[in-house]
């Protein structure tokens, strides 16, 4: 939430005690005496936790999980659009963790994370690790064409020149991406939460088709279906020009099954939507979705309401409040 201080700054993130007044409680320190301890919740040590402005609900789950609280940086725009950025306590010698993802406002962000990650480096922070669940310019990871940009690659330069010395991001569009830089990169999957919620929500899951709706997918969905000892699909589809589905082909048999589509991403849902009436058509008793990023951008919820769907199960990747507001075919 945006506030503004005495001096008319738009302060985007200005955390103060009462965190750590609901994560400490007071109690005796023995049973015969009067004085009393101050109990803390652990914490790991010299780790500083700061969040950008795409995804501060995720950044305060990190920080309660961990036992801290987000550090407090000033954000805000001049009367040109630059971003400035003022990191509001001392990082010196500490393990700082910055939190954006590739959502909202994507250049904006970026950018708000490039300015993050250098005032950090330049305060003499020991290290500098950028925790981006959702990874911006993915899916433009190749030169598919003719004076085609390789813009993933260019985000990754731009992230280690601005002084980044670890990345941690989620299930990647593409692994090569991890190829791009010269520093270490943890690419987390989201398979271990997809098979909890399968096992847990699903009935008669065992008798489930796990379906990729594009051939990119195929490792995934095969690691899945092995995991629960399942059949899995796949739908091989061709594009006339970006977010538009031209035709789409079954490869397995989904007949009087449950089909589960698992796919990485969902932006425009033109490709999920299209393979659900696919599935519906070559006699899919039900049809779900799980995306790693529910981006759902556009015409996406419309979609996904029309569509055959029993449920669209996202990660908290990026923020999901809205779209559940506005389909409760969104679970989260």
């Amino acid at each position: 939430m945006t506030k503004r201080n005495h001096s008319g700054v738009s302060e985007v993130f200005d955390f103060t005690k009462e965190f750590k007044e609901k994560s400490e409680t007071a109690e005796p320190c023995c049973n015969n005496c009067s004085h009393t301890t101050t109990k803390h919740q652990p914490r790991m040590p010299n780790i500083k936790i700061f969040s950008g402005s795409s995804h501060t609900d995720l950044a305060e789950k990190i920080a309660h999980r961990l036992g801290t609280h987000l550090g407090k940086v000033v954000s805000r725009k001049f009367s040109n659009q630059e971003t400035c950025v003022e990191i509001g306590e001392s990082v010196r010698g500490e393990d700082v963790y910055i939190v954006q993802s590739g959502c909202g406002s994507i250049n904006d962000n970026l950018m708000e994370l490039l300015i993050m990650i250098h005032a950090c480096k330049i305060a003499s922070s020991h290290r500098v690790t950028a925790l981006i669940p959702l990874f911006p310019y993915a899916r433009q990871d190749k030169k598919d064409k003719s004076r085609a940009p390789i813009s993933a690659k260019l985000v990754a330069n731009m992230l280690s020149i601005a002084g980044a010395d670890h990345i941690i991001t989620m299930d990647l569009h593409a692994s090569q991406i991890q190829g791009f830089f010269d520093i270490p990169v943890d690419n987390l999957y989201a398979e271990p939460a997809v098979l909890k919620w399968i096992r847990e929500n699903i009935e008669g899951w065992k008798n489930s088709v796990i379906v990729s709706p594009d051939a990119g997918g195929a490792k995934r969905v095969t690691s899945i279906a092995d995991r629960l000892n399942v059949d899995f699909a796949l739908i091989h589809k061709e594009r006339k020009r970006a977010n538009e589905v031209d035709r789409m082909v079954l490869v397995g048999d989904v007949k009087e099954r449950v089909a589960i589509l698992v796919d990485d991403m969902a932006d425009t849902c033109g490709t999920i939507c299209c393979a659900a009436d696919k599935l519906v058509m070559a006699g899919a008793s039900k049809v779900y979705a799980i995306l790693t990023h529910g981006i759902l951008s556009g015409p996406a919820l419309s979609r996904i309401n029309k569509a055959p769907f029993e449920a669209v199960v996202v990660t908290n990747t990026t923020p999901q409040e809205e779209h559940c507001a506005e389909s409760d075919k969104i679970k989260v």
